[in-house]
């Protein structure tokens, strides 16, 4: 609320400014609902109203008219932690730095001047919609990665979606290469979208997501309202034949490299299928009794299995083994479902598992054929690839 003054009864004369509105600078008292002499020309806006409690995540900002903002702090009332943000060249606005949290109290004070030198201020608070009356999606890949071929945009709902329809339709996603992009759900709270075939090397795909204000069911509405871009990178496709055991890359339609593998055991084959690297790990712990392979403590349990790349959600991943005897590697497959390669414990050394390892995107292609097991399925990891283009196209909801 704006100060106010005014001249109440009997000529007396009263002066207030109370509330969180604004203030401005001048010995003119304003008379008659007059603006003084010395008031400010600059006027602020805060776009997130004062007491609001439903206030957007995104598009809190701050903008000055007849004048140039001086400083803006934005705090989350309750820690009283800074919000990072960002002043535009000509010092007419300012924005967060960072989308802002769910369900969370914020204040901000604005400083402005006139060409005069003459200040104002803007005080507001406001809270943020709630995470109980809002979805948000998490999605891959991020803003300005460069990924393989093989890539999927993929989105994650915080809620179950039951409006599908008008979800699907404020997310689009085009490819500088032209290719027809489509999305299919898995069920209700996973959108996956992809082209018919693998992504054209080199080409810019741009994510436009408009979420703010959609309603994606009853009783919850969208909050997101950004532009994602990532580019493709060079084609990688490699083929793993489990009756060879041996793994063939190809960059750009060309052999790179054969290199021998050991991959599931008869008892324990590995998926066929198009996979699709969905995570690169340096090192990390392989502990069986988490993915179904007994109890803990009667299974394997490795706690440095060195240049992990994850192909599924269930734990399928193509990896460096160093505690396998040399003589497998092309021979046999000795794995509990995973693709070893030969390395080093670790990670040192010149070995196919770091060689691989550092020449694979997040994104790239690994097909896996000849194994005894079933296909591997869509929405197990990042592989749609695996399903036709009628059956993937009849999955969508737009």
């Amino acid at each position: 609320m704006a100060a106010v003054t005014g001249l109440l009864a009997a000529g007396a004369l009263a002066l207030s400014a109370c509330g969180g509105g604004s203030s401005a600078g001048g010995n003119d008292d304003g008379k008659n609902g007059r603006p003084g002499a010395n008031a400010p020309d600059v006027k602020i806006k805060v776009s997130s109203k004062d007491g609001a409690t439903n206030a957007s995540i995104n598009d809190t900002g701050v903008k000055a008219t007849g004048g140039k903002l001086t400083e803006v702090k934005l705090t989350e009332a309750e820690s009283g932690k800074d919000v990072a943000g960002a002043m535009s060249s000509d010092g007419m606005s300012w924005k967060p730095g960072v989308q802002l949290e769910r369900g969370t109290k914020y204040k901000i004070v604005a400083k402005a001047k006139d060409a005069k030198g003459r200040a104002a201020t803007q005080n507001s608070s406001f809270t943020t919609v709630s995470s109980a009356d809002s979805f948000i999606g998490s999605y891959t890949p991020d803003d300005g990665k460069t990924v393989g071929v093989g890539m999927p945009v993929s989105f994650n709902f915080d809620k179950a979606i039951t409006n599908k329809k008008d979800v699907q339709s404020h997310i689009t996603v085009s490819s500088s290469s032209g290719q027809k992009v489509v999305g299919h759900w898995f069920g209700t709270q996973r959108l996956d979208f992809r082209p018919e075939d693998y992504w054209k090397a080199g080409s810019k795909v741009t994510m436009k997501i408009d979420l703010e204000g959609v309603k994606g069911g009853q009783g919850i509405t969208g909050v997101q309202s950004k532009t994602v871009s990532f580019t493709i990178g060079r084609s990688q496709v490699s083929t793993v034949d489990m009756k060879t055991q041996h793994m063939t890359v190809k960059r750009d339609g060309k052999a790179l490299k054969d290199v021998p593998i050991s991959g599931g055991s008869p008892e324990n084959p590995t998926y066929n299928g198009q996979m699709v690297i969905s995570e690169k790990l340096e090192e990390t712990r392989m502990d069986g009794s988490t993915v179904g392979f007994g109890d803990k403590g009667k299974t394997y349990d490795i706690a440095d299995v060195p240049h992990a790349m994850r192909l599924s959600k269930s734990g399928t991943f193509l990896h460096g083994n160093y505690w396998a005897d040399a003589s497998v590697y092309g021979n046999r497959g000795t794995s509990h479902g995973c693709v070893g390669l030969r390395d080093h414990e670790g990670g040192g050394g010149d070995t196919p598992g770091k060689w691989f390892f550092q020449q694979s995107l997040v994104g790239d292609v690994v097909i896996i054929k000849n194994s005894d097991e079933q296909t591997i399925k869509p929405d197990n990891g990042l592989n749609g690839w695996n399903m036709s283009w009628s059956a993937w196209k009849a999955g969508s909801a737009a």
